[in-house]
């Protein structure tokens, strides 16, 4: 049995996306058993600044350009959580405890018909736009904690 406290946290991006009624961009994952609505996020390449990484993961998972969106706010402080025991050893090569994400606001500006989920590498099925409320619902539960400080970092800019 690996013992986590002797891994590091994988570095990673997340970007609530809002539209213009302040409501958020859930997608819900295409890999989940259960019915698992996330925000846009994932891994900061070697090198990578931090927005970098979360522009490119934002049109990798949903083909939201940079163009389209109005960065608001990120968050000051790297937010982290810890991989359930069930999935310690199974994800990311089993190199990792679980992430440091850093969080980024961004207000969509374009028009729903040009997010795109059917990417190279697709990693939703469907998407919708929810609540602050109905989104820290529908993590998945050792996820819940992040969701709860990321919604409080932003929710002065939410609808």
């Amino acid at each position: 049995m690996t013992d986590a406290s002797l891994l590091p946290y994988r570095p990673c991006v997340g970007v609530m996306l809002i539209n213009a009624e302040g409501l958020i961009f859930a997608g819900q994952r295409l890999d989940s058993e259960i019915a698992a609505w996330q925000m846009p996020q994932g891994g900061i390449d070697d090198g990578e600044k931090p927005r970098v990484a979360a522009l490119r993961e934002l049109w990798e998972e949903t083909g939201v350009t940079a163009d389209l969106v109005e960065k608001i706010a990120k968050t000051e402080d790297w937010v982290t959580y810890d991989l359930p025991p069930e999935l310690l050893g199974k994800v990311w090569g089993g190199k990792f405890r679980g992430q440091r994400q850093k969080w980024f606001l961004y207000r969509f500006t374009g028009r729903d018909d040009q997010i795109n989920i059917a990417t190279e590498h697709p990693e939703f099925s469907k998407w919708r736009w929810i609540g602050v409320d109905e989104m820290i619902a529908s993590i998945v539960p050792f996820k819940r904690a992040v969701y709860t400080q990321v919604a409080e970092a932003f929710r002065p800019h939410l609808g």
